[in-house]
């Protein structure tokens, strides 16, 4: 199938997108990378009367920067920029290591990691990942510039707190210290499927004990899912196969997931456990390395 008729608009400048957003409200959508959005629009799934292509807005949107407190990821940084990119794999390895499981390397190839979050489907792998290293998103608008966290940011099943005015223009979180650890899991029925489950886990370790920790799943709720119970159950005990049985069984019974045809929700809580272990593990693995 192919879209409904919709006018296209090209603006040259942050400014102008942003006046166009403002002029066009809930007319409008914005258009990135369209990994998500383009297939949606030609099953007609969604439709809109205006597509607004922020891809000529300026090369500044479209490179990551790595400072001395703070990584910040532009509106149009791609998804295998960041797989491929040598300081990412430093820095967040957590991140490049959620993007290899992100889909097929031609998704990879056009998708941005902003507009993945804008999509906020709950089973992909980004929302979670940025929700465990505790994001900040800035939003702007004809309005104004605001930043809103992680945990603020996603409100539902592909909703968000943008408003139909405004543009997800970077992501960014804090330069993680040298005692930062942290492992993704994820299990999918075919490589490139979205996941049955999937869990991003974020260490500070201190001579082998937990000193921080933040875990969050992806497709066991609607939004991401901050493990709290299982984060406080961690924090403060050493490392070891010990501290991830007692994590697996606190993560299967923390989640309440739906089940589909795809997998029961007993399936996906016992999953959910499971990845939280083998997570864990990894964790160990680097910490001790």
């Amino acid at each position: 199938m192919k879209p409904a008729r919709f006018t296209y608009h090209a603006p040259r400048e942050l400014d102008e997108a942003l006046e166009l957003l403002r002029d066009l409200g809930d007319d409008a959508k914005v258009l990135a990378g369209g990994q998500s959005l383009m297939p949606m629009l030609n099953f007609r799934l969604a439709h809109v009367e205006h597509l607004v292509d922020i891809n000529r807005i300026g090369a500044r949107w479209a490179s990551p920067t790595f400072g001395e407190d703070t990584i910040t990821i532009p509106a149009l940084v791609r998804q295998r920029q960041l797989e491929r990119s040598a300081e990412a794999a430093r820095l967040l390895p957590v991140l490049t290591e959620a993007l290899h499981q992100v889909a097929h390397p031609q998704i990879r190839n056009r998708g941005t990691i902003c507009g993945s979050l804008a999509h906020a489907d709950p089973a992909a792998e980004l929302p979670s990942v940025l929700t465990a290293l505790g994001a900040t998103f800035t939003l702007a608008s004809a309005r104004g510039i605001r930043t809103v966290p992680a945990a603020d940011f996603f409100l539902f099943h592909l909703t968000t707190a943008l408003e139909p005015d405004e543009l997800l223009l970077e992501v960014s979180v804090g330069r993680p210290g040298a005692n930062q650890y942290s492992a993704f899991r994820e299990f999918a029925t075919r490589r490139g499927d979205f996941a049955l489950a999937g869990v991003a886990v974020v260490c500070e370790v201190d001579d082998g004990v937990v000193t921080a920790c933040r875990i969050a799943a992806a497709g066991v709720a609607p939004t991401p899912q901050r493990l709290t119970d299982t984060e406080q159950l961690v924090l403060g005990q050493p490392l070891g196969p010990d501290l991830g049985a007692a994590a697996e069984a606190t993560a299967r019974a923390q989640v309440d997931p739906t089940g589909d045809i795809h997998a029961s929700a007993e399936y996906r809580a016992r999953l959910t456990g499971v990845l939280v272990k083998r997570a864990l593990a990894d964790i160990t693995e680097k910490a001790h390395a």
